[in-house]
């Protein structure tokens, strides 16, 4: 039976160089800086590229975040994986946790983290399962 975690994340979204590319070009690298309130106490870090389309409203981008704290009173780390896909103002987004990538109290984690953002708050769902140890 799947856990839920919920509960808000506050995100910084430094901007990196991206080799080969002109200044202000369709693509940008970003580095993740986030801190996680509520069934997960944590903070992320990671990197994510993006590619934007060329009509407004088109563009993607993938990153890979190393989360690190305390879920459901468990201490660990683990890794989320982002594919995200915007077609002309229609959002898709997938985060899944990474096979293998739980540590300490969190190893065998497998799930799926959801966002959403209200009134300029980001807010998430996590949905996760652990082994019976």
């Amino acid at each position: 039976m799947p856990n839920i975690a919920t509960g808000r994340f506050e995100v910084r979204l430094p901007t990196l160089p991206v080799e080969g590319e002109p200044e202000n070009g369709p693509m940008g690298r970003r580095s993740l800086v986030k801190r996680f309130m509520g069934d997960l106490e944590a903070g992320g870090s990671g990197q994510m590229l993006m590619a934007m389309g060329q009509v407004p409203g088109s563009a993607g981008y993938v990153a890979v975040e190393r989360v690190t704290g305390n879920l459901h009173g468990k201490d660990g780390s683990f890794v989320l994986i982002h594919r995200g896909i915007m077609n002309r103002g229609e959002q898709e987004l997938l985060i899944t946790v990474v096979p293998d990538s739980g540590t300490d109290a969190l190893t065998g984690i497998t799930g799926t983290f959801r966002i959403r953002i209200e009134n300029g708050v980001h807010y998430y769902d996590f949905e996760y399962e652990l082994p019976e140890v």
